[in-house]
Protein backbone atom coordinates (compact mmCIF):
# COMPACT_ATOMS: atom_id res chain seq x y z
CA UNK A 1 0.00 0.00 0.00
CA UNK A 2 1.34 3.27 -0.93
CA UNK A 3 1.17 6.45 1.76
CA UNK A 4 0.33 9.44 0.30
CA UNK A 5 2.37 12.52 2.49
CA UNK A 6 1.91 15.97 2.96
CA UNK A 7 4.36 18.60 1.04
CA UNK A 8 6.55 19.71 3.42
CA UNK A 9 10.28 21.22 3.57
CA UNK A 10 12.79 19.73 6.05
CA UNK A 11 12.39 22.74 8.28
CA UNK A 12 8.81 22.24 8.37
CA UNK A 13 8.99 18.50 9.47
CA UNK A 14 11.80 19.40 11.82
CA UNK A 15 9.86 22.58 13.79
CA UNK A 16 6.51 20.46 13.38
CA UNK A 17 4.09 23.37 11.59
CA UNK A 18 0.95 22.49 10.59
CA UNK A 19 -0.47 23.62 7.83
CA UNK A 20 -4.38 23.57 9.56
CA UNK A 21 -5.23 27.33 10.70
CA UNK A 22 -7.45 28.00 13.40
CA UNK A 23 -10.99 29.39 11.96
CA UNK A 24 -11.03 32.98 11.01
CA UNK A 25 -13.90 33.61 13.05
CA UNK A 26 -13.03 32.19 16.23
CA UNK A 27 -16.62 32.73 17.35
CA UNK A 28 -17.75 29.56 15.29
CA UNK A 29 -17.58 27.20 18.14
CA UNK A 30 -18.09 26.71 22.01
CA UNK A 31 -17.88 24.37 24.37
CA UNK A 32 -20.57 23.02 26.99
CA UNK A 33 -19.65 20.43 29.45
CA UNK A 34 -18.37 18.07 27.12
CA UNK A 35 -19.89 18.39 23.81
CA UNK A 36 -18.05 20.69 21.29
CA UNK A 37 -20.79 22.50 18.79
CA UNK A 38 -19.68 24.25 15.41
CA UNK A 39 -21.83 26.72 13.50
CA UNK A 40 -21.07 25.70 9.80
CA UNK A 41 -22.39 29.09 8.77
CA UNK A 42 -19.48 30.98 10.93
CA UNK A 43 -16.73 28.37 9.71
CA UNK A 44 -16.48 28.70 5.81
CA UNK A 45 -12.54 26.72 6.03
CA UNK A 46 -15.07 23.58 6.46
CA UNK A 47 -17.43 24.01 3.03
CA UNK A 48 -14.90 22.27 0.78
CA UNK A 49 -13.75 18.63 0.58
CA UNK A 50 -11.12 18.53 3.16
CA UNK A 51 -11.39 21.76 4.72
CA UNK A 52 -10.06 21.71 8.22
CA UNK A 53 -9.75 23.99 11.16
CA UNK A 54 -7.86 23.41 14.09
CA UNK A 55 -9.53 24.32 17.55
CA UNK A 56 -7.13 25.09 20.86
CA UNK A 57 -7.82 26.69 24.09
CA UNK A 58 -10.85 28.42 25.34
CA UNK A 59 -11.74 25.71 27.53
CA UNK A 60 -10.64 22.70 24.94
CA UNK A 61 -9.58 19.89 26.89
CA UNK A 62 -6.98 18.94 23.94
CA UNK A 63 -6.31 19.97 20.44
CA UNK A 64 -9.09 19.23 18.27
CA UNK A 65 -8.69 18.62 14.09
CA UNK A 66 -11.77 19.16 12.36
CA UNK A 67 -11.94 18.18 8.68
CA UNK A 68 -14.85 17.79 5.43
CA UNK A 69 -13.73 14.36 4.14
CA UNK A 70 -16.31 15.24 1.25
CA UNK A 71 -20.33 15.49 0.68
CA UNK A 72 -19.94 17.21 4.09
CA UNK A 73 -19.15 14.35 6.10
CA UNK A 74 -17.22 15.21 9.40
CA UNK A 75 -14.47 13.81 11.22
CA UNK A 76 -12.72 15.04 14.57
CA UNK A 77 -9.73 14.19 16.26
CA UNK A 78 -7.28 14.73 19.10
CA UNK A 79 -4.75 16.92 16.95
CA UNK A 80 -2.46 15.14 18.69
CA UNK A 81 0.24 12.45 16.90
CA UNK A 82 0.40 9.58 19.63
CA UNK A 83 4.23 9.31 18.40
CA UNK A 84 5.54 12.77 19.63
CA UNK A 85 2.49 14.70 20.09
CA UNK A 86 2.47 17.08 16.90
CA UNK A 87 -0.22 18.46 15.54
CA UNK A 88 -1.94 17.14 12.65
CA UNK A 89 -3.14 17.91 8.90
CA UNK A 90 -5.22 16.38 6.33
CA UNK A 91 -3.73 14.92 3.37
CA UNK A 92 -5.13 16.40 0.53
CA UNK A 93 -7.15 13.33 -1.72
CA UNK A 94 -7.50 11.59 0.82
CA UNK A 95 -9.55 10.48 4.19
CA UNK A 96 -6.42 10.58 5.72
CA UNK A 97 -4.18 12.82 8.46
CA UNK A 98 -0.95 13.15 8.62
CA UNK A 99 1.45 14.10 11.77
CA UNK A 100 3.33 17.32 10.75
CA UNK A 101 7.00 15.99 12.03
CA UNK A 102 9.90 14.40 9.94
CA UNK A 103 7.68 10.62 11.36
CA UNK A 104 4.75 11.19 9.02
CA UNK A 105 2.52 8.62 10.58
CA UNK A 106 -0.25 8.35 8.92
CA UNK A 107 -4.04 7.74 10.19
CA UNK A 108 -7.75 7.19 8.79
CA UNK A 109 -10.38 8.38 9.53
CA UNK A 110 -11.40 6.36 12.43
CA UNK A 111 -8.10 7.30 13.73
CA UNK A 112 -5.89 3.51 13.01
CA UNK A 113 -2.16 3.64 12.51
CA UNK A 114 -1.32 3.61 9.19
CA UNK A 115 1.99 3.99 8.87
CA UNK A 116 5.05 6.12 10.58
CA UNK A 117 6.69 5.58 13.99
CA UNK A 118 3.37 6.15 16.00
CA UNK A 119 2.52 2.84 17.60
CA UNK A 120 -1.38 3.72 19.23
CA UNK A 121 -4.16 5.19 17.03
CA UNK A 122 -5.17 8.99 17.74
CA UNK A 123 -8.54 9.85 18.71
CA UNK A 124 -11.52 10.05 16.56
CA UNK A 125 -14.46 11.61 18.19
CA UNK A 126 -17.77 10.83 17.61
CA UNK A 127 -20.04 13.43 15.91
CA UNK A 128 -23.00 13.99 14.59
CA UNK A 129 -24.93 17.05 12.87
CA UNK A 130 -27.97 18.94 12.79
CA UNK A 131 -28.63 21.26 10.09
CA UNK A 132 -25.79 23.85 10.38
CA UNK A 133 -24.27 22.45 13.62
CA UNK A 134 -21.87 19.87 13.72
CA UNK A 135 -22.03 18.76 18.10
CA UNK A 136 -18.53 16.51 18.81
CA UNK A 137 -18.76 14.71 22.28
CA UNK A 138 -15.05 14.76 23.08
CA UNK A 139 -16.18 12.79 26.70
CA UNK A 140 -13.24 10.49 27.43
CA UNK A 141 -13.65 6.90 25.98
CA UNK A 142 -11.32 4.96 28.12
Amino acid sequence: MTTRTLQRNFFQRLLGLCATRPPADPGCWSLSGTVLTIDLQRAPELEAALGAIRLEGRGLPERILLVNTGDRNFHAFRNRCTHAGRRLDPIPGTDRVQCCSVGRSTFDGQGARLSGPARKRIVAYPLHREGQRLHVDLAPTE
